[in-house]
């Protein structure tokens, strides 16, 4: 569950979806969405390039009105990408408008496929085939009353010519079919055009919510870690401040003691906030990425109990996995809770810290005999605390419970499940007990000053 490190050079910008997209499609591709406008105009240049024979037999048989037409399709192209759908009726009307003003002219259709892939982009395929079929099937009543009659008349070198191609049936099934097949064909591929752009949009929006979630989810991680380090580390060294200047005068050594304790918590709380904030600095690759618990669990029990928390602390069952995650979620629930121990503990006398583990569950447990204050104590703090271990406890499919004991006091309970899907390997199950390695008893002098019981700070 350790983060990957980034790869990226110091000071290079983030790569978004778009320009991964642009290096996808490639130059040429990226080039035509870049300038829309040169596409359009050649677009137009390639329908005028095509329709050039029908333009020269209209104009050389003096049919102006569909020489006139047949310019006026090549002039509403160039606006198909802002009005498809009018483009294409009016390319519709013109291109059969200038078979019934010219019984000879069957058009080459360029401008009407035109119309119809760029509208096949903005709409849906289901629409669009629907259209094609009926102007193709208006094409092929327009060529069967006007078009053919006029192509072949009833003289006998035409009913001859006629019949050499096949006979009256047959001309018209070709030509419906390849009326209808090249409409069909134009509708297609600017309907699978539409669905790869709708797929590129799609991936774009989902990259953008992913980079979003990460970036708030990292933003909480941040605010819990920064909460645990802050919290924890003022609430021992006001502890220890008070108790060496109640010590100072009567026993100078152990005041000396109770400082050097002080300063190292500090520096550990300094170098936590390094470590949690040092990856957000620009370039700076030499920031760990994985969870930092910011030294061991004895280390902080040790803390705790200069500070003047009675501990004991028990662990059961085999040994738990090397997972920096885990272990830091762990490490970061008995921190919380033996914070708000020390903070708004009364009249503490024993502190039980438990850590058990059993198959492919870890329950841990904090328990301290402090004075039952009622529902008093559940308004104490912020309980953004509790808030922090439940989301911590989450990541593992665990819960957490925190609230007055039935026998006294107040009990944290968190129940996590191993990070491994399968066991690890286990060791002969043992219990042992273990006090941190400080002094066998704390003097009573730098006990921090009561207060009411913990509750999430």
């Amino acid at each position: 569950m350790n983060e990957i490190p980034s790869k990226q050079t110091p000071g290079a910008p983030e790569v978004s979806f778009d320009d991964l997209s642009a290096l996808r499609v490639g130059r040429f591709r990226g080039f035509m969405r870049r300038h829309p406008r040169l596409v359009d105009t050649l677009v137009v240049l390639l329908y005028c390039i095509l329709s050039v024979p029908s333009i020269l037999d209209s104009a050389f048989s003096a049919h102006w009105l569909t020489v006139g037409l047949l310019v006026l399709t090549g002039v509403m192209l160039y606006f198909r990408r802002r009005w498809p759908m009018p483009v294409l009726v009016l390319v519709v009307l013109a291109d059969n408008g200038a078979t019934l003003l010219d019984s000879s002219y069957l058009g080459s259709s360029v401008g009407l496929w035109i119309a119809l892939y760029t509208a096949s982009t903005r709409y849906s395929a289901r629409r669009m085939f629907i259209l094609a079929v009926l102007v193709s099937a208006l094409q092929g009543l327009i060529f069967i009353v006007f078009g053919l009659p006029g192509l072949f008349t009833s003289s006998p070198e035409d009913q001859a010519a006629l019949a050499e191609l096949g006979g009256k049936v047959l001309l018209i099934s070709i030509g419906l079919a390849s009326m209808l097949g090249s409409n069909i064909a134009a509708v297609g591929i600017g309907a699978a055009v539409r669905n790869h752009r709708l797929h590129d949009a799609e991936l774009n929006n989902w990259a953008v919510r992913v980079q979003t979630l990460a970036q708030v989810r990292e933003r909480n991680r941040i605010a819990r870690e920064m909460h645990d380090v802050v919290a924890h580390s003022l609430s021992v060294m006001i502890a220890l401040s008070d108790g060496a200047a109640v010590v100072l005068k009567r026993d100078p050594v152990r005041a000396g003691e109770v400082l050097n304790e002080l300063s190292g918590t500090g520096r550990r709380a300094l170098g936590d906030m390094r470590r949690v904030i040092g990856v957000l600095r620009t370039g700076d690759n030499g920031a760990p990425l994985e969870p930092q618990p910011g030294g061991s669990l004895q280390e902080m029990l040790a803390g705790f109990t200069v500070a003047g928390l009675p501990l004991r602390y028990t662990t059961t069952g085999p040994a738990l996995p090397e997972d920096a995650t885990f272990l830091l979620t762990i490490h970061r629930i008995i921190q919380e809770s033996l914070t708000n121990v020390l903070r708004y503990g009364r009249n503490v006398s024993t502190v039980e810290v438990s850590v058990c583990r059993s198959g492919e569950d870890v329950t841990v447990r904090i328990h301290d005999d402090g004075v039952h204050q009622g529902a008093r104590r559940e308004m104490i703090g912020s309980a953004q605390g509790i808030r922090g271990m439940k989301e911590r406890a989450a990541l593992f499919d665990g819960t957490l419970a925190a609230g007055p004991d039935p026998r006294g006091g107040w009990t944290v309970l968190a129940t996590l499940k191993l990070p491994c899907p399968a066991p690890c390997p286990e060791k002969k199950p043992a219990q042992h007990t273990q006090e941190p390695a400080t002094d066998p008893a704390p003097d009573p002098a730098v006990t921090p000053a009561p207060t009411t019981q913990n509750q999430g700070s």
